[in-house]
C-alpha cells in the first residue's frame, strides 16, 4: 500500500465503533457546528467531541477538520459520512422490524394451502384476515401437500392450510374441523339424492380420481380400500383439479368423492351432476394448520386458528373443539382419518 493511502486505513484495534459515535459523527457531518450537533442529538458538547474523536481512533482517520472559526468535513470525513447514516438507518429499520414482530398479527404471513382447499376456505380465511388483523400482510402459496411441507422445512412458508394426519416430525398440527365426503355422480345415477349410501358401494363404481401427488386422492383410495375395494376395481386417474374431475363424472365416465366443502362450488351449476350422502358413519376427512414445532408464533397461530374454528361454523364442516384440540396434540397425535 502506497504512503499515500496509509492516512485513511483503519487500525487494529480490535474495537468497533458504537452507535453512539456514529450519532456523534453524523450529527457534525450534517450540521457543521458541534453546538448545533449536540443540541440535536441531546448530547452535551464535551461529550460529543469525545465521541468523535473516538471514532477517529477507532478508524484510524481523521473525519473532521477543526478550525477557530468553522467545522469542516476531511475528505475521509465525506466519504464515510453516507457510511455511518446507512448504518444507523439499518439499525433504526431493525427496531422498527423488531417493534412489529413482539406485535401478533403484523408483518408477513406466508400461508400454504392444498389445492383441494384454497378455493373453497379461502374466502373465509381471508375476510377473517381481513376484518380481524388487517395489519396482517397475508401471502397464499397453492402448491401440494409435499412441496407445502418442503416449504415449511425450508423457512419458504410460516404456515399451512392443508389436510391431516401427515405423520412428519417436527411438524405440528392444530385441527380445525372434519367434513364428510360426498359422492358425486350423473342425474340419472341409481344412487343419486340419497343420504344412506354403504360405503360398500364403493366396490365396483367406476371411481374418478386427481393425479398421483395430490393428498385427496390418497383419501380417497383408503377409503376404498375400507370399503372393501379390489385393486382390479376400475380406477381412472385423468385430472389435475377437482373442477375437471367434476365434468368428466358429468360427461358420463364415473363418479367421484368430494370434501363437502367442495360440493357447491363444484356441481351447484350443473344440472347433469347429482350427490349422496353416506350413511353413518360417513367417510370424513380433518383439515388443520401446521407449523414448525416450536414456532415463535405459535401462540399467535394457535390464536388464528380458534378464530377460523369460529369463522368456519356456516361451513358444511363440525368444527374441532378447543378440548378435543388439546387432546389431539396433547396425545401427540397428527391427524385424525375416518
Amino acid at each position: 500500500m502506497s504512503q499515500g493511502n496509509q492516512g485513511i486505513r483503519p487500525k487494529q484495534h480490535g474495537k468497533q465503533p458504537s452507535l453512539s459515535q456514529l450519532r456523534a459523527f453524523t450529527a457534525v457531518a450534517e450540521h457543521l457546528h458541534f453546538r448545533d450537533a449536540a443540541a440535536a442529538i441531546g448530547m452535551s458538547q464535551p461529550a460529543l467531541s469525545g465521541a468523535v474523536s473516538t471514532l477517529e481512533e477507532a478508524l484510524g482517520v481523521q473525519l473532521i477538520e477543526r478550525t477557530t472559526r468553522k467545522v469542516l468535513l476531511s475528505p475521509a470525513g465525506e466519504r464515510l459520512a453516507a457510511r455511518a447514516g446507512a448504518v444507523l438507518d439499518a439499525v433504526a429499520a431493525l427496531m422498527e422490524e423488531a417493534e412489529a414482530v413482539r406485535a401478533p398479527f403484523t408483518g408477513v404471513l406466508r400461508l400454504g394451502v392444498i389445492p383441494t382447499v384454497a378455493p373453497y376456505l379461502l374466502p373465509t380465511v381471508l375476510r377473517l384476515v381481513h376484518e380481524r388483523y388487517p395489519d396482517l400482510d397475508l401471502q397464499v402459496h397453492e402448491e401440494q401437500t409435499s412441496s407445502l411441507l418442503e416449504g415449511l422445512a425450508a423457512g419458504r412458508l410460516d404456515l399451512l392450510l392443508l389436510a391431516v394426519p401427515l405423520g412428519v416430525p417436527g411438524v405440528t398440527e392444530i385441527p380445525l374441523f372434519d367434513e364428510d365426503f360426498v359422492l358425486v355422480m350423473e342425474q340419472e345415477h341409481w344412487l343419486g339424492g340419497r343420504s344412506d349410501i354403504p360405503r360398500e358401494a364403493l366396490r365396483e363404481l367406476p371411481l374418478l380420481l386427481l393425479d398421483e401427488g395430490h393428498c385427496l386422492r390418497d383419501q380417497a383410495l383408503d377409503i376404498c380400500r375400507e370399503a372393501g375395494r379390489t385393486q382390479g376395481a376400475p380406477v381412472t386417474t385423468t385430472a389435475a383439479g377437482l373442477s375437471t374431475l367434476v365434468q368428466l363424472v358429468a360427461g358420463g365416465l364415473g363418479v367421484t368423492l368430494l370434501p363437502r366443502t367442495a360440493v357447491t362450488v363444484e356441481t351447484g351449476r350443473n344440472e347433469a351432476l347429482a350427490t349422496g350422502c353416506f350413511a353413518d358413519p360417513a367417510p370424513t376427512r380433518r383439515v388443520a394448520l401446521a407449523m414448525r414445532t416450536g414456532s415463535a408464533r405459535g401462540g399467535e397461530f394457535e390464536e388464528l386458528a380458534a378464530a377460523l374454528r369460529e369463522a368456519m361454523k356456516p361451513l358444511p364442516v363440525r368444527p374441532v373443539g378447543a378440548r378435543d384440540a388439546a387432546s389431539w396434540k396433547a396425545a401427540g397425535v397428527r391427524g385424525a382419518a375416518s
